[in-house]
């Protein structure tokens, strides 16, 4: 899949491939407001994994970043059959406890944006679900990803 206008918000995003399936349809016709949100945790997902963290280091390190709040911008609609790329950034840490996590979807046939989205992470024990701070592994992998943004 080739985007149309392959500029994105911000430089080197690491990118995943979607295609619309009907499951993804609502009653209104356009993919449904959840599915954006299933997209960004799925591509959230493989970029951590790209970077060398999966759901068993953060079950051994009893340590996840998690969701604290979400923002979601609801751009354009895609629908049925459609390809569309999202792409995804760490924007910012405090290499202790926080980070955010940058999204935006686009449509492959005109290049237009359907989705922008921001994610406000803290890191957790696991075992309890209190905030912790960051393992020292969690800012050598992650660290280096992270881009400067201007907001």
């Amino acid at each position: 899949m080739t985007i149309v206008n392959s500029a994105w918000d911000l430089p080197t995003p690491f990118t995943q491939n979607l295609s619309v399936g009907r499951d993804d349809i609502d009653g209104l016709g356009h993919v449904n407001n959840g599915v954006y949100v299933s997209w960004c945790q799925r591509v959230g997902w493989q970029h951590s994994v790209e970077l060398g963290l999966n759901l068993d280091d953060y079950h051994q390190l009893d340590a996840a970043m998690v969701i604290r709040h979400a923002e979601y911008d609801y751009v354009a609609a895609a629908f049925l059959d459609e390809e569309c790329e999202m792409a995804t950034w760490l924007t910012a840490s405090d290499q202790r406890l926080t980070m955010e996590r940058r999204f935006q979807l686009k449509r492959a046939r005109d290049g237009v944006t359907l989705l922008r989205a921001r994610w406000q992470l803290v890191c957790i024990r696991l075992s309890n679900g209190k905030p912790r701070r960051m393992p020292p592994v969690f800012n050598q992998r992650y660290g280096p990803a992270v881009i400067a943004t201007e907001t």
